[in-house]
């Protein structure tokens, strides 16, 4: 029997199927391009059968078990290839998963959210589990995946990216619009909302390919611990100076988150020197508004006036205001190098002095008068 012969008589017994070993993949492209006339086609209850030919969509299958006979199915008609007699179809059939696909891990930066509470810009991340589910499998090939044999790590990898941007963009834009505490926001509180309005602006990201992100999962919004704990600070603080100190004193608490964004600032370039003064005011920002912040609430708790500070350093251990050098002079520890504002330098190691220093906190040496 010729091989003309054999395709005019056809097979009438092959089985197209996806295999068990792939039923977990998105998209799963038949191998065999020419399938005999009257074959038997299963289409599982979470999937869709999709018949490519020349780059077009020729047609859809719905779940179950289809007898290939363009007599039953009509858009087989454009497949039957004329060379054999009309016994084999030339197509390209792609299994498209529609089942709700669970459990995609996803995290990463918001970054710099702005606290409504305070003012201050703290970094912010993210992380949790989502869902998503193929509404429209011709989109999906069409737009997104492509002809080729497509790997499902990548579809979820795209996805992921999705989310974060949406993330970023409504996470900043809820913050500043509804004024939302960023504390109340990382202990859940307001969740529900955050997520229904990430669902509502992800369709228009992802739509267009035939893909609806269903639902979030274990979804936490998160800062970094000391920063949270600096935050708790100044919501006690900002409280108490309102309640007790009046305007003009909470005022001068402003002056604190002042402070904080000129440390941002020079964590972000332009306050990096050649000892690293950049990196350790990106962690002293908040720190260093705090101290301003507790001050004034113990001056104002012991009854004094809020006298400008004498020129110094303020110590990020014990709050204390001390002549400038490498250790704090009320309870011994480090000290950052903040310059300040007013000081002599030491002739001997160039370090900084308060203006009445006789002797250098550094090197020991005596000044000049």
């Amino acid at each position: 029997m010729g091989m003309i012969d054999w395709f005019k008589r056809g097979t009438k017994e092959m089985m197209v199927a996806r295999p068990d070993g792939t039923r977990s993949q998105i998209v799963w492209k038949h191998p065999d391009r020419t399938i005999p006339d009257h074959s038997q086609l299963t289409v599982n209850a979470d999937e869709r059968a999709l018949f490519f030919r020349d780059g077009k969509v020729q047609g859809l299958l719905e779940p179950g078990r289809h007898t290939l006979d363009s007599d039953n199915i009509p858009f087989l008609s454009n497949l039957v290839d004329s060379f054999t007699g009309g016994n084999v179809l030339v197509t390209e059939v792609f299994f498209v998963n529609v089942r709700e696909h669970a459990g995609i891990k996803f995290g990463g930066r918001i970054g710099h959210v702005e606290d409504p509470k305070s003012g201050i810009p703290v970094e912010t991340m993210v992380h949790g589990e989502f869902s998503f589910k193929v509404e429209d499998p011709e989109k999906l090939i069409v737009g997104l995946v492509g002809m080729g044999r497509a790997q499902s790590f990548q579809i979820k990898a795209w996805l992921k990216e999705q989310v974060l941007k949406v993330l970023r963009d409504r996470t900043a834009e809820l913050l500043v619009k509804k004024r939302w505490p960023l504390l109340d926001v990382t202990s859940g509180a307001y969740t529900e909302e955050l997520e229904a309005t990430v669902l509502e602006g992800m369709s228009q990201h992802v739509a267009e390919y035939g893909v609806r992100i269903v639902r979030f999962g274990n979804f936490v919004v998160g800062i970094d611990e000391d920063d949270a704990e600096n935050l708790k600070d100044l919501y006690r603080d900002a409280a108490y100076l309102k309640t007790v100190g009046g305007v003009d004193q909470y005022q001068k608490f402003a002056a604190g988150k002042a402070m904080m964004g000129a440390g941002e600032g020079m964590a972000k370039g332009g306050g990096s020197g050649g000892d690293g003064g950049g990196g350790l005011m990106q962690g002293a920002s908040l720190g260093v508004g705090l101290g301003m912040a507790q001050m004034l609430v113990r001056d104002h708790r012991g009854g004094t006036s809020l006298e400008p500070a004498t020129p110094g350093v303020l110590c990020g251990s014990c709050m204390a205001t001390v002549s400038a050098g490498k250790f704090c002079g009320a309870c011994g520890e480090s000290l950052r190098k903040v310059k300040a504002p007013e000081a002599r330098f030491c002739c001997d190691c160039g370090e900084s002095l308060s203006m009445d220093a006789r002797f250098c906190n550094s090197c020991g040496k005596p000044q000049k008068e």
